[in-house]
């Protein structure tokens, strides 16, 4: 990472914590760098800001967040912004014929990088997550090994409410729970919804 790359990500780390507090309660692991895959709720363009954020420096350097690709890449400043700041692993949101949207995240993972994953795979402005969809599922069957940590972030839709330019400050907090595995010939179906309840159990008050 260049020196200011470097720079502006302490910057908007600073800023973050400003305007939401950015606290991360780690309930159910340690933070701890070892190959993750943090996988949380989906509510507004700052949660993958807010947990990079939550995260210990040492850990961020490692962690990349998903980005869609024809959103992030539509301007230069976007561009550089999630490239060289956040590290960000680009994918497109509808599958083609010649490429498979998972395959930046196995390249990443193949690489030995953590990821931040939105299994929802678009925002909600419920209150509980939508249905995961497979791609959390496909990941934990070819990397077995790599931790999932399911994680809550609170708060964070009221920061930049739809229609909104300007950040609202709002104290926010990122959750994270115990890590999950996909057990041997567990259906796919049956391993979403229980990473989708884990990502509930550690919803601040679900207890």
């Amino acid at each position: 990472m260049s020196s200011l790359a470097d720079f502006t990500g302490l910057v908007l780390a600073f800023i973050a914590r400003l305007i939401t507090g950015a606290q991360g309660h780690w309930l159910g692991c340690p933070p701890k760098a070892e190959q993750r895959i943090y996988f949380a709720n989906h509510q507004s363009h700052l949660d993958w800001v807010l947990i990079w954020a939550a995260l210990p420096r040492d850990l961020r350097a490692h962690t990349r967040p998903i980005a869609a690709k024809d959103y992030w890449t539509s301007t230069p400043f976007k561009q550089w912004l999630t490239s060289a700041v956040f590290n960000a692993v680009y994918v497109n949101r509808q599958r083609t014929d010649d490429q498979d949207p998972l395959e930046p995240l196995v390249e990443a993972l193949r690489n030995g990088d953590s990821l931040v994953i939105f299994p929802e795979g678009t925002r909600s402005n419920k209150g509980d997550p939508q249905p995961f969809k497979s791609g959390l599922y496909h990941l934990a069957q070819q990397f077995p090994e790599v931790q999932l940590i399911p994680a809550w972030i609170d708060n964070v839709q009221r920061v930049m409410p739809k229609g909104e330019v300007v950040p609202v400050p709002i104290l926010c907090s990122v959750t994270f729970g115990a890590p999950i595995n996909l057990a041997p010939g567990e259906d796919k179906r049956v391993f979403l919804d229980r990473a989708r309840s884990a990502v509930l159990a550690v919803r601040p008050g679900s207890n």
